[in-house]
């Protein structure tokens, strides 16, 4: 009597077990009855028909991170280097990451690394570092377009770690430092260019100040010329005019004739004081007979 009440209490508690089906928050469970898909089941829990449906299938819906192990890829510039990254990537759809798939983790891990090393093998060393976001949205766009029928979606690749060898990094480091002293020598040749150029300036502008100025100078010295002979020609008109005006008063010209006779005993003195010969008679030898010759002519 008990051991048909024990097993009629553990065949109870087996269909309870294949009965009640409870899915919890993160997962999707894929259901085939008598070995054919019948549903996807979301979070909660459901009764299934004993010895008809089943469980097969259990898939995380969450976003999945899935390391990338590292790789030796050559790049485009012949460079040997060991790189690796990060997958990250989630399921869509349940029935199609079952069933279009035996495991697709480890499709996207080969298909990250085929990609990986396709597009690492485009660039170069230096392109690597500059342009990883570059190379990190063609692996993931790659990757996408194949994982599509897996009913899985690439959220984003990250490229982790580069690690070129010891001789290339030497070389790099070697090439870097050559690369700084020619960007230093192209400096220093840049600063002396300037310098040059702004002494060349220097002096060219102090040779236009210098020939601007002598150029102004020549210029003010014309204009007091000009000035001056400007006002010398005033004062003589004016004296010719005052001289005009005063022979035209009575006795006027007798006092011209005057003036112009001391004007002349005065330059003919001059002129008798430093000869050796007179050519003049000898009544004019004296300057009083020269002024009485004059005198008589004027009288007369």
């Amino acid at each position: 009597m008990l051991t048909t009440i024990t097993v009629l209490t553990l065949f109870i508690c087996f269909l309870l077990y294949k009965t009640i089906l409870i899915v919890v928050e993160r997962e999707n469970v894929i259901v085939e009855r008598l070995g054919k898909f019948h549903k996807t089941l979301g979070p909660g829990i459901y009764f299934l028909v004993p010895f008809f449906d089943s469980a097969s299938y259990k898939q995380e819906i969450r976003e999945q991170v899935i390391d990338i192990p590292s790789q030796s890829v050559i790049t485009k510039d012949n460079i040997q280097v060991e790189i690796d990254g990060l997958l990250y990537l989630k399921v869509m759809d349940a029935k199609k990451a079952s069933y279009g798939i035996g495991d697709y983790e480890a499709a996207s891990i080969n298909l990250a690394q085929t990609t990986m090393r396709s597009e690492i093998g485009k660039i170069t060393l230096g392109e690597i570092f500059s342009e990883r976001e570059e190379v990190n949205a063609k692996i993931i766009s790659e990757i996408d377009k194949a994982s599509d029928p897996w009913g899985v979606k690439v959220m984003r690749y990250e490229v982790k770690d580069i690690s070129p060898s010891s001789h290339v990094v030497d070389t790099l480091e070697k090439q870097m430092e050559a690369e700084r002293e020619k960007r230093a020598e192209i400096t220093r040749a840049t600063a002396e260019k300037e310098k040059l150029i702004n002494v060349s300036e220097g002096e060219k502008q102090m040779a236009i100040n210098i020939s601007e100025g002598e150029k102004q100078k020549r210029i003010n010295e014309a204009k007091g010329k000009a000035e001056g002979i400007k006002l010398i020609a005033d004062s003589t008109a004016k004296s010719l005019t005052i001289v005009g005006e005063a022979i035209n008063l009575p006795g006027g010209s007798d006092a011209l004739k005057m003036r112009l006779v001391d004007q002349y005993i005065d330059q003919l003195d001059e002129v008798l004081g430093g000869g050796d010969v007179s050519i003049f008679p000898s009544n004019l030898a004296s300057l009083k007979g020269i002024v009485d010759e004059l005198k008589g002519q004027v009288v007369s």
